[in-house]
């Protein structure tokens, strides 16, 4: 009896002991990069080097600008209202430049021109993904890229396998 008692008490320490192991492994971390080509009105997504999604946007209309350069998350809103433009809804926003963000819209329709204040907008079930990818492996492990053109993917830093080269972007 004593015997099984020892047996089962070394099972509960060993379970106890792997959950708690368990709750101290971290997930892996994953590099995101948004790239953002203004001259296509289009989005790429990148997850450590691969291409994961490729997405239309509306940038800034005739008379504002989309400012470009390279930005990480400032911070995320699941349903923002702009105060500077009629209480605009703006769901799913990534803030990367102050008041500019990247978020979803209903204006589905004006995708893939130029249609807004500055904002970089794309299909809300789009902004969700994003979104929900931020939230899932946080600001610091996303890079957004805003140029007026691209060359080829990434500024031509990516190869034929997938993966980005050493080199800096444009």
């Amino acid at each position: 009896m004593r015997a099984l008692y020892i047996l089962i008490s070394c099972l509960v320490l060993l379970l106890v002991g792997t959950q708690a192991y368990a709750k101290d492994v971290k997930k892996p971390k994953k590099e995101i990069t948004v790239a953002v080509d203004l001259s296509k009105q289009r989005m790429e997504v990148y997850v450590d080097g691969y291409r994961k999604h490729k997405w239309k946007v509306s940038t800034a209309r005739k008379g504002y600008s989309t400012p470009t350069g390279d930005y990480s998350p400032q911070w995320i809103s699941r349903m923002h209202y702009s105060r500077k433009y009629d209480n605009s809804p703006m769901p799913y926003s990534v803030f990367y430049n102050g008041g500019y963000a990247i978020h979803g819209t209903n204006y589905v329709s004006r995708l893939g021109r130029p249609a807004s204040h500055g904002c970089i907008r794309l299909h809300t079930s789009n902004a969700r993904k994003l979104y929900k990818m931020v939230r899932k492996y946080g600001k610091k492990s996303m890079r957004i890229i805003v140029r007026h053109q691209l060359d080829g993917a990434i500024a031509g830093n990516y190869t034929s396998n997938g993966l980005f080269t050493n080199t800096e972007f444009n």
